[in-house]
């Protein structure tokens, strides 16, 4: 407060007239806090309400705005206490000078935020109920009295004013008037004191060393807003701001800096060793004009500057030096058979130095193992020096011979020793021993034998070779053979078997099992056709997946199992048809004439040569279809088959005589491509022509039909009778068989004709005719 309060007095007014600038309904009530001040004078503030008629708030507003200062926003619970006791029971309760402003309650007085802690919301308010952004206070309530509700703005309430006591003069340009019940205080602006905050704030002097500074002081020296700036002397750097500033709390708005001395590095942490070092520090350690001074021990010699300085920028006039020591002119070299490894703290090979030789596998090592080089440069040990290790020596087996070679001395780690027989003896055992480096023998000197037997022939197994290696002939004792399966086959036993003295195989030859894949089901709404070259779903098995019909094959259709024992592709899906499936599926190419001697016949569901076209096929008469009567075009725009072709048939054969025998077979059908026909004759008679006749791809047979040509007979002449009637059956059976073959419609013709002689003694010579089958060419 601006003075000392002597005294307070408080009137209570109750005016039930009517002012003139008033509507004519209108009750208002003044309440008056007059202050006395020392002074003589007094200042009050005024409240003032009306709750007839109620107005909305921002009537209620401009209401006081008109007739008084403006709505109370109330401050602090005083206040709130003194309104609760001042003024009547309103049912309505009254507006107050806080709104919502941008989502903050917001006071009419200041136009700021009210602090939280100034807030005094009843239970369970503010709520968040739309364009309630306007408070009351509950005026003697029974629950919540004198809390705050937010409540909508164009209800109708009463109104609480007041008349302010700020005057422009009330307080300096430093402060805000803040108006409190009877009275006002003067809120001092930060760094200013006083009863109307006419003061700056006085602050601590700044003390500092090792340097200077300059301060400017607008409202006296070490007052609000005074100001100054740092300066180090030469070997000193700034730490801290370089210029502070005197804030409104009455605090420097940094701590005052420090000139802190250059430091160079502490040399007690640098790689300097078989040495001595002397330092001076005048103002600290190892920082701005410290010197030092470096010597070497005995054995050792400086490299560098013996004296060093830290200059103002915190760096040493030169490096640190080194202390090295008397090095080796001669370098040390492992031995044979030997690793030499080196410690060397200072330089290779030089004083300090420590060396370790170490044998390799096999060798002993005989002498020191560890040599050092001292002060004067010499070492303490010669090198050792690594003998390999001896095993027992060896002798020629009986009947046999033993030749070795010795690469580190007779019979000596590494030596390689191999034994032979004389001939007509086996080596039972390994025919190679080599000296280990335990000094014992990797196996003993084998036995020589008898020869034995030779052990049974092997054969390579179904689907797979055999490799042998025979040290003494094939399949013989000592033979070593080994089985391997082709791609996508397993073996299915040992693979290794050896002939052994008892002229037999150690192991049975194995087997190759093609290797297995899962076993596949076939696809929701479609089908698996699989071909097994090896076994159900195994190495070399096919499958080829459809879809019922409506039903679209989603991948590949094909899958073979692998020589991995995998399918090359995953079953596909059957996706029901869409109309868009059915009218985006792709074409199959174009069949544009049927085969040649052939006819084709071709359906279309949809469109011509698109998903669901069939193409069914016909040969000529004379002609046969090699390959599937009728292809599909399937969605992916493929058909399911090759287009056959019609082949030529050849002429169908038959044995027209009883001597003559044919057997057929026709792997593509009777008397086409491929067709084979044998010929045998019966005793007796003999093979006149070829055994065998092929049916080309051209349609004709690769040879003439043979025949069957009789041996002569001799007959008494005594049985010219049964002669004669041998000859009428004879004649018979000709036009018989002439007349048999005229109804199928082929030509025949004879090699011989039927005719007797005779010869001497009264015997005869009877000559059995034969036929052929002559080619007929008009069934073409």
């Amino acid at each position: 407060m601006a003075a000392t309060c002597r005294s307070q007095l408080l009137f209570f007014v109750f005016q039930m007239s009517v002012d003139v600038r008033q509507n004519s309904h209108c009750n208002a009530l003044i309440a008056t806090l007059i202050a006395t001040s020392r002074k003589g004078g007094a200042q009050a503030w005024t409240y003032n309400y009306s709750t007839g008629p109620n107005q909305n708030w921002y009537e209620a507003r401009k209401w006081c705005q008109k007739f008084f200062t403006d709505m109370v926003a109330i401050q602090n619970q005083e206040e709130t206490n003194f309104l609760n006791d001042l003024l009547p029971f309103n049912p309505k309760y009254y507006w107050i000078g806080i709104h919502r402003v941008a989502g903050s309650w917001t006071s009419v007085n200041t136009s700021q935020s009210v602090p939280e802690e100034a807030q005094n919301w009843a239970s369970a308010e503010p709520d968040t109920i739309p364009r309630q952004d306007c408070v009351e206070i509950y005026i003697k309530r029974a629950r919540d009295t004198a809390k705050w509700n937010n409540e909508n703005c164009d209800k109708l309430k009463g109104a609480v004013c007041y008349t302010a006591s700020c005057k422009h003069e009330s307080c300096s340009a430093h402060a805000d008037c803040v108006e409190s019940i009877g009275s006002h205080i003067c809120k001092c602006h930060p760094g200013f004191r006083g009863l109307r905050c006419e003061e700056g704030k006085l602050i601590r002097a700044v003390e500092y060393y090792q340097g200077s500074h300059r301060c400017s002081n607008p409202y006296g020296s070490n007052h609000f807003n005074s100001s100054c700036h740092f300066l180090c002397e030469v070997g000193f750097r700034l730490i801290g701001a370089p210029r502070l500033i005197c804030q409104a709390n009455g605090l420097w708005n940094h701590p005052v800096p420090l000139c802190q001395v250059a430091q160079c590095p502490n040399l007690k942490y640098t790689n300097f060793s078989a040495s001595s070092t002397n330092c001076s520090h005048p103002i600290a350690a190892f920082s701005y004009n410290s010197t030092c001074e470096f010597s070497c021990d005995e054995g050792y010699e400086l490299i560098g500057q013996n004296h060093i300085i830290c200059d103002h920028t915190g760096q040493w006039t030169a490096t640190v030096p080194v202390c090295t020591g008397v090095s080796q002119t001669t370098l040390l070299q492992a031995p044979p058979h030997a690793y030499l490894q080196c410690h060397d703290p200072i330089n290779k090979h030089s004083y300090t130095s420590t060396c370790t030789v170490q044998c390799e596998e096999g060798f002993d090592l005989i002498g020191a193992n560890v040599t050092k080089c001292s002060s004067q440069g010499n070492w303490s040990h010669a090198l050792p020096v690594c003998l390999a290790k001896r095993c027992s020596p060896i002798s020629s087996p009986s009947h046999g011979s033993i030749s070795c070679s010795d690469p580190n001395g007779s019979f000596s780690f590494g030596s390689r020793c191999t034994s032979t027989c004389d001939e007509g003896f086996l080596l039972n055992g390994t025919s190679s021993t080599e000296c280990t480096s335990m000094g014992m023998w990797s196996t003993d000197i084998p036995p020589c034998l008898g020869k034995e037997h030779k052990c049974p022939t092997l054969n390579s197994p179904a689907h797979g070779s055999i490799i042998c290696s025979d040290a003494h002939g094939d399949f013989s004792f000592g033979s070593r053979c080994t089985t391997t399966c082709d791609e996508g086959f397993i073996l299915n036993g040992t693979a290794v078997t050896e002939c052994t003295a008892m002229s037999n195989w150690s192991t049975d030859v194995p087997h190759c099992l093609a290797e297995r894949c899962p076993i596949l089901t076939p696809p929701s709404h479609g089908t698996l056709d699989c071909s097994h070259s090896h076994g159900e779903f195994s190495f070399g098995s096919r499958c080829t997946s459809t879809c019922e019909d409506g039903f679209l094959l989603t991948g590949s259709p094909d899958t073979e199992c692998t020589s991995a024992g995998t399918w090359s592709t995953e079953i596909p899906g059957c996706q029901a048809y869409t109309v868009f499936m059915l009218s985006t599926a792709r074409r199959c190419p174009l069949l544009a004439k049927s085969p040649q001697h052939g006819r084709m016949n071709c359906s279309h569901l949809n469109s011509p040569f698109s998903y669901g076209s069939q193409c069914d096929f016909k040969c000529n008469k004379g002609f046969w279809l090699k390959g599937t009567s009728s292809m599909m075009c399937n969605t992916s725009g493929h058909w399911n088959q090759d287009p056959p072709t019609c082949q030529r048939k050849c002429i169908a054969l038959r044995a027209f005589s009883s001597d003559l025998s044919m057997n057929c077979s026709h792997p593509l059908g009777n008397f086409s491509f491929s067709s084979e026909c044998v010929f045998s004759c019966k005793d007796g008679f003999t093979l006149n022509g070829t055994a065998v006749i092929l049916c080309s791809a051209t349609g004709i047979w690769n040879d003439s039909l043979p025949s069957c040509t009789g041996t002569t007979m001799l007959l008494y002449t005594g049985a010219g009778a049964g002669i004669a009637v041998v000859i009428l059956l004879l004649i018979g059976l000709t036009m018989l068989i002439v007349k048999q073959f005229k109804k199928t419609g082929e030509t025949y013709c004879s090699d011989a004709h039927l005719h007797i002689q005779c010869g001497v003694a009264g015997l005869s010579t009877l000559l059995i005719p034969s036929f052929h089958l002559c080619r007929k060419y008009d069934h073409f």
